[in-house]
Formats: structure tokens, sequence, C-alpha cells
């Protein structure tokens, strides 16, 4: 099935994320520069900034995974452009709201929006900011709704209802006649565990916004933070498990052998619906009022979240890689080094989900540094791999010159050392979110600004080459 009519929204949603990600990283840069001494940065303009920051770079993760999802979904039942734009359109209005209320309202509460943070902020912002804030939340989870609904609905009737396109019926049968594609596989249970987190998320915003408004309204604070966390942790896992289809259908080309659904698989991507859901009890271990089994099962969630990861993807990629001959581009490159740094990011956090680290380093930048491999190195790679793709495809002469073999290396090697100075500064107990370090705390925050350098340069590489690839491409037609 062609799909090609969709590709202009899908192109235009890679260059504003791959756009928006390099500026969050030039803040991400800022941010570390100001705790390493060598700028001078106002308290609350940092609390801002990183606000800004947070809430663009898991913005910007979600929107570059949707648009590479639906792409792939598009290959193999038609979508409804419309919703496409719908969905593009009520996420950049939500971004307005919420860019608006960091840089105008002044609103520094942190993407989290954790209750009752916002409506208590010390006179650093007014109520009005919150709500405008949470609003803007609010129009990109809609948008996310929608998104999920044409999509449920279209590869559900095509495939015999959810249980068809999870491949929970092929894992009874076996018949592979009936099988669905990974990249169905993988989309339909997105949307379920996705949807959910989501719906959490609005119910507790809206509950925020009434609270804002009418502070006799009272919000169960215990209620609210693990709502907010479920939603928090859901929505920025799915970022990836969105943009992994990339990888099922770029790979392919490069391999020669297409990547097959198998009993394995489809068991593999029932366990994630499962366990992306239960696994963010690991952010409340530190909470001593949450029910015992809770906090065990978070535990047990956090050694068993990678097993599905590595046994399925990251093993089936070695396996396609393997005698293939595949030739190593940027598009080859990046996408490999995605499912690297998101197996490696896996550790981190698996480390960080037992109970006698958690209660130290939870509150440290160890955490940071497990989440920015995930990202930086994990659903970042994915799209910009996915994004050169798209303006290029399979290799050509002029792939993999001098540039891009240097914009992919200082890419790499400035992302693992950016990730890990983090870990080593959650290691020597330097904790996250201070505006202002100490002068013991220097060194750390200045190798990582050298390292983050490194990651912003070769990224406005990266935008650029999609750039004039996006532009090449339009002009030939």
């Amino acid at each position: 099935m062609k799909y090609e009519p969709q590709a202009g929204a899908v192109k235009l949603t890679m260059l504003l994320s791959g756009t928006v990600f390099l500026l969050m990283m030039i803040f991400g840069l800022v941010l570390r520069a100001s705790q390493g001494n060598f700028i001078e940065l106002d308290p609350a303009i940092f609390y801002q900034i990183l606000t800004a920051h947070g809430a663009g770079m898991v913005g910007s993760a979600a929107l570059s995974g949707g648009a590479i999802m639906w792409y792939f979904v598009g290959k193999y039942t038609k979508l409804n452009p419309v919703i496409y734009w719908l969905f593009l359109g009520l996420f950049l209005a939500g971004v307005v709201l919420i860019l608006g209320s960091v840089f105008i309202g002044e609103y520094g509460g942190a993407w989290t929006f954790l209750f009752p943070l916002p409506a208590i902020s010390g006179g650093a912002w007014g109520v009005e900011a919150a709500v405008i804030f949470c609003l803007g939340y609010v129009l990109i989870g809609v948008g996310f709704l929608l998104y999920y609904l044409e999509m449920g609905y279209r590869i559900g009737k095509k495939y015999n209802g959810f249980s068809g396109a999870l491949g929970w019926r092929y894992i009874v049968n076996g018949d592979l006649e009936k099988a669905p594609p990974p990249t169905v596989i993988a989309a339909a249970s997105v949307i379920i565990f996705n949807s959910t987190g989501i719906i959490f998320g609005a119910i507790v915003l809206v509950a925020s916004i009434v609270n804002l408004l009418l502070p006799e309204f009272a919000v169960d604070a215990l209620l609210a933070k693990n709502a907010i966390y479920f939603f928090g942790h859901v929505f920025v896992n799915a970022t990836i498990y969105m943009a992994v289809t990339a990888v099922y259908e770029i790979i392919p080309e490069y391999t020669g052998k297409p990547w097959k659904t198998s009993r394995l698989f489809a068991i593999g991507w029932a366990l994630v619906v499962v366990f992306v859901q239960l696994v963010y009890f690991h952010h409340v271990l530190q909470d001593l009022v949450m029910p015992a089994w809770m906090l065990a099962l978070g535990q047990i969630m956090s050694y068993a979240s990678g097993i599905p990861l590595i046994g399925i993807t990251t093993f089936s990629l070695c396996v396609y890689i393997k005698g293939s001959g595949m030739k190593w581009d940027l598009t080859s490159k990046l996408l490999v080094l995605s499912v690297a740094g998101w197996t490696i990011g896996s550790i981190p956090a698996v480390i960080d989900g037992m109970i006698a680290v958690n209660k130290v380093m939870h509150n440290t930048l160890w955490v940071p540094g497990h989440f920015h491999t995930y990202l930086l190195l994990g659903e970042v790679a994915m799209a910009f791999g996915f994004s050169v793709w798209l303006v290029r495809g399979k290799a050509k002469k002029t792939a993999n010159n001098l540039l891009e073999r240097l914009t992919f290396n200082i890419y790499a090697l400035g992302g693992f050392g950016f990730i890990l100075v983090f870990l080593w500064s959650g290691a020597s107990s330097i904790p996250r979110r201070w505006a202002v370090h100490l002068e013991e705390w220097h060194f750390h925050s200045q190798i990582g600004t050298v390292f983050a350098v490194g990651v912003v340069l070769a990224t406005a590489v990266l935008v650029m080459i999609y750039t004039a690839g996006l532009v090449r491409r339009e002009t030939k037609k």
C-alpha cells in the first residue's frame, strides 16, 4: 500500500521535532554550564529553563515517535490524514501554552507538574501560569487520544480486533498467515498502555486545574502523585516504543531480511503492555505510606522490564545484522545506536529500582543519567535515523561522507560521555534539580558541559542534513 500522501505531514513533524530537539539541548547545555559555574544564572530562570527543557524534550520525543509510528502503520492500513493534522495542531497549541506559561508567566514547577507545587510557588509564578501550563498538557493529551483512537480503530478493523492486532491469537494458534507485522503489534501495544496513561494524566490535570481555580476543591496528594508519575513514566516510555517501528521497518532494507513476527515477539510485546504500566512504582519507593506490596512490585517490575527489550528487539537486531553484509551509513548507524542506547539505559534503571539503592540514589543525578540514555542515545537517535532515511532512503553515493562520519562519532561519544558524567555524579551523591552546585561539584558539571557542546554541535549538523535533504527532495518534485 502506498502511503506517500501521509509523508508531507510527517516530514514537517520531523523538521519541527529536530529543531525543538536542538533548542532543548541548548537549554540543557545552559543548565549544565550554570551548574559548572561557567555562567551565572538566576535560580528562578534556571528552573524555568529546566521546566521548558524537560517538557520540550519529552514532547519532541513523543511527537517524533508518533510521526514515525503513524508513517509506518500507514503502510499496512489506511489512516485519516485529517486526524493527523488535528493531532499536530492540538500538540502545537499545547506547546504554545506551555512555553507562554514558562517564559511569560515564569512558571518553573518542572515538567511533572507535581501536585501541589503548581499552586504553591512562593510568589515565583501566579496561578494563571500554572493553569495555562496544565491546559497545554491537556491539549497535547487530547491530540494523542484522537491519534490513538484513529489508529486503534483502523488496525482493529483490519486485524479482527485488538487481540488480532496484538498478535495474541498468533500466540495461541501459531498461524503465521494471521500474524500481524511487528509494527502493527508495537502500535497496538502502545495504544493500550499510553492511552491508559494519558487518561490518568488528564484526570489529575483537570483536578489540578480545578484546585488552582477553586482551592477549596480538595485533591489527595498521594493519589495525585501516583497518577502523575504513572502518566509521566508511561508517556516517556511510549515515545521510544513508538519510534522503534523505524528499526523494524528500515533495518530490513539494509540486511535484506524482513523483520518477521514470531510467537516470542508477540509474547514479548504482551509483557511490555503489562510491565510499562507497573514499573512506575519505583518512583514511589521512598513513599513509606505506600502499601508494601506496591513497593515490592515496583522493584520486581524494574528487574523484569528490560527482559522483553533485550530478549526481543536487541537480540533480534544482532541476529539480523550478523552475516548480512549490511552497509553502514548515517541512518543504519543511528538506528543501531538507538537500540544499543535503549538497552544500556535499562541497566542504571534496574539498579535504581533496587530499594536499597533507590532510597539513596533516586534524588541524585543518577536518574537523569538513566533517562538521558533512553532519550539521547535511544529515541532521539531513532528519530534522526528515520529523518535521514525519510529524505534519502537507503544509502547512496553521497552518504557516509567525512562530515557524516564525524557527526555520528561526535554525537555518540558526546552522548555517552554526557550520560556517564550524570551517572558518576549520581554515584557521588550529587543531587538533581539543584540550580546552584557546591564548589566540589563543579568539576562534574564542567566535564558534562564539554560533552554537551559536542552533542549540540552534532545535533545541529543532523538537523541541517535533514533540512537540506528535505529541500532537495521537494525541489526535484
